[in-house]
């Protein structure tokens, strides 16, 4: 599996293998899960996104201008979560030689996050605002985690949630090796966002969590490649 992985690499950022090993492909996993993410977040709980801080901040001054569909606490509660969350990546190892470890510690806690969330939404639901708070907590903090390590990572053109320069660059600059990558990104973001809607709207919150979960944990099982160095 490592071959192939190293070989998808490669086909995504010609070269990359050396530099990240597996991590662009799981990167564009990642990416898929904030689409199952903010899928949970913004039909369950209140119109929020726990990926999507642009999203929040918009939200949270419509909320002060009276838009009733709208949660304050909720945009407040997810940034200052996702903020905790990146703030938490920086506490774990900086050097080079580091990285490799620290993005399966990171993905391996965010694992631990979407479990809480996904067991508080199955045994309390997400109808009582403590409920839905904790929910938010838990995978805001862990998209921050998330966002935090793919910044540090600097894989071109996959952030992992933020896809406004990506698409900004599909469409102003000429067709070639990253245009490849950025379509993947929003292709990826986008079916993430369709199977979670899916799932939270005709199966229920947890099994789109569930997925969430699974996809985290097979990405923290395949990144065991070795990153030789860290472009940041």
């Amino acid at each position: 599996m490592r071959t192939t992985l190293l070989r998808l690499s490669d086909l995504l950022l010609p070269g990359s293998a050396a530099s990240y090993g597996p991590v662009p492909v799981l990167l564009i996993v990642l990416t898929f899960v904030t689409g199952v993410v903010d899928a949970v977040s913004y039909l369950s709980l209140g119109h929020v996104f726990v990926a999507n801080m642009t999203g929040n901040v918009v939200f949270f001054a419509f909320s002060l201008a009276g838009a009733k569909a709208l949660s304050l606490w909720a945009s407040a509660l997810a940034i200052a979560a996702f903020m905790a969350g990146a703030r938490a990546e920086t506490r774990l190892g900086r050097t080079p030689t580091e990285t490799a470890r620290r993005f399966r510690a990171i993905v391996g806690l965010q694992s631990l996050l979407v479990a809480g969330a996904a067991l508080s939404a199955a045994t309390l639901g997400h109808r009582t605002a403590g409920a839905a708070a904790a929910q938010i907590i838990l995978l805001g903090c862990g998209m921050g985690l998330q966002n935090a390590v793919a910044r540090r990572l600097a894989v071109p053109d996959i952030t992992t949630t933020v896809l406004t320069l990506t698409v900004t660059g599909l469409a102003s600059d000429r067709p070639g090796p990253p245009t490849t990558r950025r379509l993947i990104s929003v292709a990826a973001m986008f079916c993430g966002a369709l199977c979670g809607a899916e799932l939270t709207l005709h199966a229920g919150t947890t099994w789109a969590l569930l997925l969430a979960l699974a996809l985290l944990l097979a990405v923290a099982v395949a990144a065991s490649a070795p990153i030789e160095r860290n472009r940041t």
